[in-house]
């Protein structure tokens, strides 16, 4: 077997104990075998200020651009809030894509998988996402879709999924998206 895809994950909810960063660890174990996922964390980026950008910036910044850079693809997990992406991620996007000219997103194919207490399953946090995703060159996989309502629901205490149908689904789009980072990978 080859090196599985180094795959950056992202989680929009700072919070520790939060389901969208219960789903990010649920999907560590549960990756296809060609993907090698890995946690970035962004609860520690100040806000992105040009004035702060000299010589990279804070040290935090600093670190995410480096975490980024080798990725071979970013899988983004992220709650809704108010319609669109906590403002943790969108920080966190903004910090990778300066200076100007060079994103460390650009070209990495990527994967949403958002997810809400209520029936909409974060769909205007996962399109906003998409939105962006545009912009910064990251091709964003179009199916399947995750998006995962009555998320308090999914998980046990362990963390391990309560339905074995959730639990196939996020296996399957796992597979989908080790396959889609392959396709971008044979374009380059």
């Amino acid at each position: 077997m080859t090196t599985p895809y180094d795959v950056a994950v992202l989680v929009g909810s700072l919070r520790k104990g939060s389901i969208s960063r219960t789903l990010a660890n649920a999907l560590i174990g549960l990756a296809d075998p060609r993907l090698a996922l890995r946690l970035v964390e962004i609860g520690d980026l100040p806000l992105y200020d040009p004035d702060l950008d000299v010589e990279g910036g804070p040290a935090p910044w600093a670190r995410l651009r480096r975490e980024i850079a080798p990725a071979a693809g970013l899988l983004f997990v992220t709650p809704e809030y108010n319609r669109s992406v906590p403002a943790s991620l969108k920080n966190a996007i903004d910090v990778g894509s300066r200076p100007y000219g060079k994103a460390v997103w650009s070209g990495k194919p990527g994967a949403i998988i958002s997810l809400s207490q209520g029936l909409l399953g974060g769909f205007g946090a996962n399109h906003h996402l998409r939105q962006m995703l545009v912009f910064l060159d990251v091709p964003a996989m179009q199916q399947p879709e995750a998006y995962l309502s009555n998320a308090g629901q999914l998980f046990d205490a362990e963390g391990g999924f309560v339905s074995p149908g959730t639990r196939d689904f996020m296996a399957a789009y796992l597979a989908a998206f080790a396959s889609w980072i392959e396709r971008a990978a044979k374009r380059a």
